[in-house]
């Protein structure tokens, strides 16, 4: 079969494109990868949290999908929507990858040992949050850019440590300044971080079925458990949302926070069960019920971060 394959044109997002490529190719199938800069890419002087696009990093790809000129999207899940469009549909879920942070420095082994006033890059309003709740005399800056523009920028001298998924630093074998991968009870990762979503056009039986060897069901079901979180809260990817959900014993043990963008309100909760969806939307409904509303109130109302669900 001959297939069309959309992705960004990053670094990381080229090596998720030929990473399907290879297993295809494996399989005897042609191959084409085609690159489409998303709305996302174009915008790199603004922190995320506040560009307030809908899908910025899947639209322009879902709109080749629906025009024919690809018949395959790959996604770095956390950058899904968690309502698709009924247009579309994920045909698996690769594999997944650490889900969790990674402190990247080149003078500081842990978040514990950075000194008082450090400065961080990271333009995650999540990861901001989560840091400042247990250091709050950081200096958090912004960061944008591919993930070797972030690490030069880090050996410049520019920031004292820059936090990075683990998952991307490993894929593009860029861990040399890896000094902590954080622990999800201090940093709970984004929804789907780590994980990679296969998309195509709903209803096109024969790609769905070439593509099903690669679908990979615990790491489906737990991405399915922390999307049903962050559906149930209301997130985009760039809120203080962080859900993390693995196997233990047969059952999913979900680990979930919710964050004010300045650390001073920090909730977490966590619990086990065995339907991923059902597992998410309890544990979110008892977010918001703890105070995780009020949270989210302030940040929506802040206009801190505006990507809605399609």
């Amino acid at each position: 079969m001959q297939l069309r394959i959309g992705s960004r044109g990053s670094q990381l997002a080229l090596w998720q494109a030929n990473h399907l490529a290879a297993h295809l190719r494996e399989r005897s199938h042609e191959v084409e990868i085609k690159i489409i800069h998303t709305t996302g890419d174009k915008i790199t002087d603004v922190v995320l949290s506040r560009v307030g696009a809908k899908g910025m990093f899947t639209k322009e790809i879902e709109d080749a999908l629906t025009a024919g000129s690809i018949d395959v999207a790959v996604h770095s899940l956390k950058d899904l929507p968690t309502e698709l469009s009924e247009k579309f549909e994920v045909a698996a879920i690769l594999a997944r990858e650490d889900p969790r942070d990674a402190l990247c420095s080149k003078s500081y082994p842990s978040i514990e040992a950075l000194p008082k006033g450090a400065r961080i890059g990271t333009s995650s309003l999540r990861r901001e949050a989560q840091l400042k709740a247990v250091r709050p005399d950081l200096v958090v800056h912004p960061l944008r850019g591919n993930v070797d523009t972030r690490l030069r920028k880090l050996e410049a001298g520019e920031y004292d440590a820059i936090i990075l998924a683990a998952a991307g630093l490993r894929r593009l074998g860029r861990t040399e300044l890896v000094r902590q991968i954080i622990p999800v009870e201090v940093m709970c990762p984004a929804a789907g971080q780590g994980a990679l979503a296969i998309e195509i056009r709903a209803g096109d039986g024969a790609v769905r079925e070439t593509l099903l060897f690669l679908d990979h069901q615990a790491s489906r079901s737990e991405t399915e458990c922390e999307r049903a979180l962050l559906k149930k809260l209301g997130g985009g990817c760039q809120v203080p949302i962080g859900a993390s959900a693995a196997w233990q014993d047969g059952r999913l043990h979900l680990q979930a926070a919710v964050a004010s963008p300045d650390g001073t309100m920090l909730l977490r909760e966590s619990a086990l069960g065995r339907d991923p969806s059902g597992l998410g939307e309890a544990v979110g409904d008892s977010l918001l019920q703890r105070g995780g509303a009020k949270i989210l109130d302030g940040v929506y109302g802040r206009n801190v971060t505006v990507p809605q669900q399609p």
